[in-house]
């Protein structure tokens, strides 16, 4: 019998394989990295420069400066023929001309009356150089104007101005540094939005962590049921459970109607159309308001009073809060299920050996071991809190009185409403680099206070 060796395997190089490798992750990696610079790192360059021009979010961007062109209506006043010269200069007259200038050189026909026909353009680009009918009558060359008159019996048209122009940081200027209602609005924006995030986060934040608690007990029946009862508000659009707030904080609502039951001397609040502060309405209940507390009340800082700087949120922005807390606690819950349901069973078991109590329990094993989660909800709290819009966009559109005014919704409402896109892409970077410093903050407290 003969016996054939095998041939020992191939092997290919150390290089040759790490290279290979390297190329199919790179491979496997490029659909997630062509995604995060189309819809990422893109608009993030593309706002920045934004941020620096004036742009008016209308205009296309690639519109050009161009001078508006038409023809004009020359007539001899004399028996002579008239040579017009090309770069003849016509105007309408005014203190500020807006000047054309004949394209070629043209030759009046002799004969009081005659009449030619002549092509202008306009020596400044722009759409002011668009006039109406009838408004050209000006030969700036006063010996010429003694021969010829002139008219435009149509509009000259096609004027218009470039896109946008890089105008640097006098975006930023306009919303830190100079005064003007860009100023004002925007640190109200930031005043409200603050009041608006501490008020939220802290209180969404504890009340999942409740609920998710509350559902991962054992001993509870119906757990199916109160998880999807909690987490529905989280996936309803919010459009509608905002509409729904609406009609429940209404003068005549259901909310005032419980009160009213509960209270027989209770006075309607108009939840959604006050911008009493809390904390002014607080003081005031021990006779403290802005007379009564000194002159220094009224010192401006950047724009807003102090005294409105501590105003707290208005009734209508509290409303705003409740709505947002009660539809965001439910996707904050399944997260902390989640967590609670990897924490190991024996831990808690060891613990109730060593006697511990159920809040010890809490205290000393579920807060420190939920910590990296913990860390997770308050960075999505920050961010979608900072973000706020559509519920005040649908309910009260930045109003009373400003005091729902939030960054996000100004960043809308000067990029559509105002046509100002470069103030509006300066704002929205702004509020970047506010979330990203708050969330930076809010790490390195987390991280010290677990090293605690």
């Amino acid at each position: 019998m003969t016996v054939t060796a095998k041939r020992p395997p191939e092997f290919k190089p150390h290089n040759e394989r790490k290279r290979a490798e390297t190329i199919a992750a790179y491979v496997f990696m490029s659909p997630a990295m062509a995604i995060f610079l189309i819809f990422l790192i893109i608009p993030i360059v593309f706002a920045i420069v934004i941020s620096m021009t004036n742009w008016n979010g209308i205009t296309p961007l690639n519109q050009r400066p161009a001078n508006a062109s038409s023809t004009v209506i020359f007539e001899n006043q004399t028996g002579q023929s008239v040579t017009l010269p090309a770069g003849t200069i016509i105007s309408n007259g005014e203190d500020e001309p807006r000047r054309y200038q004949l394209t070629q050189e043209l030759i009046v026909p002799a004969g009081s009356g005659a009449t030619i026909e002549g092509a202008v353009e306009a020596v400044e680009p722009g759409r002011r150089s668009n006039v109406r009918r009838g408004q050209l009558d000006t030969l700036e060359d006063g010996a010429l104007a003694a021969l010829v008159t002139v008219e435009n019996p149509i509009s000259i048209e096609n004027g218009l101005d470039p896109a946008f122009e890089f105008v640097g940081g006098q975006n930023y200027s306009k919303l830190l540094a100079e005064g003007g209602i860009r100023q004002t609005d925007f640190f109200t924006a930031l005043k409200n939005t603050l009041y608006f995030v501490l008020g939220v986060v802290p209180v969404q934040t504890v009340l999942a962590l409740v609920l998710a608690v509350i559902v991962n007990q054992r001993w509870l029946k119906g757990k199916g049921f109160f998880r999807t009862a909690f987490y529905f508000p989280s996936i309803t659009s919010s459009v509608v459970i905002s509409i729904i707030f609406m009609w429940m904080f209404t003068q005549d609502g259901i909310v005032n109607t419980i009160f009213k039951a509960i209270f027989p001397d209770y006075k309607s609040v108009t939840w959604l159309d006050d911008s009493n502060g809390l904390f002014h309405n607080i003081l005031g209940l021990f006779g403290v308001s802005r007379q009564t507390v000194g002159d220094w009340a009224g010192t401006r800082l950047a724009g807003i009073t102090l005294w409105d700087w501590l105003s707290g949120p208005s009734v209508t922005m509290m409303t705003i809060m409740i709505l947002n807390t009660w539809t965001t606690i439910g996707t904050l819950m399944v997260i902390y299920l989640a967590a609670l349901q990897n924490i190991p069973g024996s831990v808690y078991e060891a613990s109730s050996i060593d006697g511990a109590t159920g809040w010890q329990q809490f205290k000393w094993i579920t807060v420190p071991l939920l910590a990296p989660t913990t860390f997770f909800v308050l960075t999505i709290g920050l961010i979608g809190t900072f973000q706020v819009f559509d519920q005040i966009f649908i309910i009260s559109s930045g109003g009373p009185a400003k005091t729902t005014l939030t960054i996000a919704y100004i960043v809308y409402n000067n990029g559509f409403n105002n046509s100002e896109m470069g103030v509006a892409a300066a704002t929205a970077l702004l509020l970047f680099v506010i979330i990203f410093a708050f969330t930076m903050l809010q790490r390195r407290i987390s991280r010290e206070t677990a090293n605690a």
